[in-house]
């Protein structure tokens, strides 16, 4: 093996995910190809590599390393070009030639020991100063904690994300127990844990091994929308994975129940496990209901049927009889349920039952479990609604590493009246945030669509509220007139009803476009999307306007060859406009992005109000307004006033949204939906996704590819298993109280 120690020129390749790199480095006395893994790969950076050189079939000799050691220049030259490359937040190329006149070679010393001399160098203040210090000082420690990260196998991102969270003593912290990584770093999986465990020298019958491949076991469940998994289906599942027995999975769920993290139980007479805050959630949900429902309710002093009259007249929409009796019951319930498909007008109701409420002098409180719906609400509606995070006034606590929110049973919400609409987004643990928060005598209705997607999060909760009898539910069947006329709705009560859609009707809103090659499915979307459609439809603007969807993210016609080949047509990269690769992806200014995480300790600000806050989640869409690569960081702004900043880290969060999947854009409306309609998995290509992402659509549906595929679609009615537990608990609860 032979040591080499110089400075990279040049940059040939590098992949921020794995640390592969290839790159041309200068010595005192060679230029040499150099390749191997590197958690940051910048040029002007020095390092000590260790390898042996081999001669590559086609890039001919190379010196592949297999360790490395950063190196920080001596020389002015080196360092100017070291301070110059980026890696240190504050200092650009201007400022790095700056500081280097004024320090010379001592100027890395400077920076490290003395920063605030840093002050005497024209156009660094007090907090540019402290900001070069600490970045630099960030910049030694990851140096170093990366390099012994790589020899355990952990990623260039991955080592990133570690020093992010444990800071310099990552790597001891891990030594310890490699598995908490599972638990405490989004996105590290338990297979990256176990190898990372294994070189370690971690036994495989280790109880911090069979306890976590438990817990990833459960967790993978509940990724998957099940709040529970019957033990015996877990422990074959885990044995198999861990190579172990069944009686050593056993032996780890007792272990993990007496220490508190998984709870056992029965649910319809089958031995089931849960992640301890799902059986929590479950219990306490029904608890909540039950108080609820059975809490003694405000009077109405105002006849409900004269509201009802002075609704109609005053907005010249009059309510079928099943309307009516769907507003009385809610509003003389404790808690109610009102679910039907499009047109069936849910809307028009709430709008009577908040009617009602005022017209009473009641506080009335709407919210949705989005953004988007919220504000799609008050706009359909004429009343203010926000978020259930935001309602619940959610916080991120220090203290215990998670979300929280400022409402709870000790500090409930004063409104009397509680609206949430598409309550068929609400998982497990939104909802038992929700019911804790409200005291008993106010009324909570739940409006929503049964039939569409399951929530993202665990549970299956309006379905399991629903079937258990203890809500009472209000089912709309009947189509408004004005509704009938649209296709797009007819078209998705047929879907939902099982039968095929019409196509093509003349002066419709609902197309179908044949093809069978996927690759001409996806040149005629992008055609649709960029020309055609916006030429055709006046006001149209192609990207805000109209919202690809792909019941996957794999393939030619998934979101991420959509996203990819969409932003070539949309958003290219061009001189003067800013970007920066990560991973796999590019965004750039101007991007349409997604987060794909609850992420309750990212910073926002509205700037035109001066408010500020914590939480952006899961499904949020923006677009990428600043890239700054002095200060590593991405600016996103979303809903159009909320300004939100990422770290270059932190970009694993975002993805390009000019696609989403059908499970992503639920709770939402755009005014032209397009989808590829193709060979999906079957648990993908369902009738249930289909009338999802058919709903989505406001204005117009335009459904690329094969006839055929369409029709097999409408005919999988099969639905994603998912194990949850209330309905069970609220029948046992109504059984008891008879």
């Amino acid at each position: 093996m032979e040591i080499k120690t110089g400075v990279f020129t040049d940059i040939i390749f590098h992949n921020e995910e794995n640390g592969y790199t290839i790159a041309e480095m200068e010595t005192d006395s060679e230029l040499l190809t150099v390749v191997g893994n590197l958690p940051r790969a910048v040029k002007g950076t020095c390092y000590e590599l260790t390898g042996e050189f081999k001669i590559h079939s086609r890039y001919g000799e190379q010196f592949a390393f297999s360790s490395a050691m950063e190196k920080l220049p001596g020389t002015k030259l080196g360092i100017e070009a070291f301070l110059s490359s980026g890696v240190i937040k504050g200092v650009g190329p201007k400022t790095a030639t700056n500081i280097v006149n004024f320090f010379g070679e001592d100027t890395l010393e400077i920076m490290e020991k003395n920063p605030k001399m840093l002050c005497k160098v024209t156009g660094i203040g007090p907090k540019t100063a402290e900001k070069i210090a600490v970045s630099f000082a960030e910049h030694k420690e990851f140096a170093n904690v990366s390099m012994a990260f790589q020899d355990m196998g952990v990623t260039a991102s991955q080592a990133l994300r570690l020093y992010k969270e444990y800071g310099k003593n990552a790597v001891s912290i891990i030594s310890e127990n490699p598995y908490r990584l599972v638990d405490e770093l989004y996105g590290f999986g338990f297979r990256k844990a176990d190898e990372v465990a294994e070189k370690m020298g971690v036994a495989a019958d280790s109880p911090f091994r069979i306890q976590s491949g438990i817990k990833y076991g459960l967790a993978a469940y509940a990724n998957d929308g099940s709040t529970y998994v019957p033990e015996e289906i877990l422990c074959e599942n885990i044995a198999q994975m861990l190579d172990l027995t069944r009686e050593q999975i056993a032996e780890g769920i007792f272990d993990l129940t007496i220490s508190g993290d998984i709870q056992a139980d029965e649910v319809d007479g089958e031995k089931v496990v849960y992640l301890f805050p799902f059986y929590n959630g479950e219990q306490a949900v029904c608890k909540n209901l039950n108080s609820i429902a059975n809490a003694q309710l405000k009077t109405l002093t105002v006849d409900v049927d004269k509201c009802m009259e002075m609704t109609e007249k005053a907005t010249g929409i009059y309510l079928s009889e099943g309307q009516k009796e769907a507003v009385k019951k809610s509003v003389n319930s404790g808690v109610s349920i009102i679910t039907g498909g499009p047109g069936t007008g849910k809307t028009t109701i709430i709008n009577a039952i908040i009617n009602i409420f005022e017209e009473n002098h009641l506080d009335v409180a709407i919210a949705a479990p989005t953004g988007r719906a919220a504000k799609r609400i008050t706009e359909t509606c004429g009343h203010y609604a926000c978020t259930v995070h935001r309602l619940l006034e959610y916080f991120y606590s220090e203290d215990t590493g998670d979300m929280q929110f400022g409402k709870t049973w000790e500090e409930p919400l004063e409104h009397d009246v509680v609206i949430v609409d598409e309550a068929s987004m609400i998982d497990l643990m939104l909802m038992k945030g929700l019911t804790d928060a409200i005291r008993p005598g106010t009324r909570l209705i739940l409006v929503g669509d049964s039939d569409q997607l399951p929530s993202v999060g665990a549970g299956n909760v309006l379905r399991d509220l629903i079937v258990s009898g203890f809500v009472t539910t209000s089912k709309l069947a009947e189509i408004y007139r004005q509704a009938r006329e649209s296709m797009i709705v007819t078209n998705a009560h047929r879907i939902n009803h099982g039968e095929y859609p019409a196509l093509n009707s003349k002066d419709g809103d609902f197309f179908h476009m044949e093809r069978n090659n996927e690759i001409k499915m996806r040149e005629l979307i992008v055609n649709l999307v960029k020309n055609r459609l916006p030429s055709y439809y006046e006001g149209i603007d192609a990207v805000r306007d109209i919202q690809v969807l792909s019941p996957t993210k794999k393939g030619i016609v998934g979101t991420l060859e959509l996203n990819r080949i969409l932003q070539e047509n949309f958003n290219p990269h061009r001189e003067g406009v800013a970007e920066k690769k990560f991973m796999d992806r590019v965004f750039r200014v101007g991007d349409k992005v997604m987060q794909i995480k609850n992420n309750y300790r990212m910073d926002w600000k509205i700037l035109s109000q001066g408010e500020s806050g914590q939480g952006v989640f899961n499904g949020d869409v923006g677009f990428i307004t600043h890239i700054d690569t002095d200060n590593q960081n991405v600016t996103v702004i979303y809903d159009d006033e909320k300004y939100v900043e990422y770290d270059f880290s932190q970009l694993d969060e975002l993805e390009l949204a000019y696609a989403v999947t059908v499970h992503k854009s639920q709770g939402c409306e755009f005014p032209i939906m397009v989808m590829p309609v193709s060979w999906f998995p079957p648990m993908l290509a369902t009738r249930n996704l289909l009338y999802t992402a058919v709903t989505r659509g406001k204005k117009v549906v335009v459904l690329v590819g094969s006839e055929n595929r369409l029709r097999a679609m409408v005919d999988n009615d099969r639905m994603k298993l998912r194990y949850s537990g209330l309905a069970h608990r609220l029948s046992n609860l109504m059984a008891f109280e008879k």
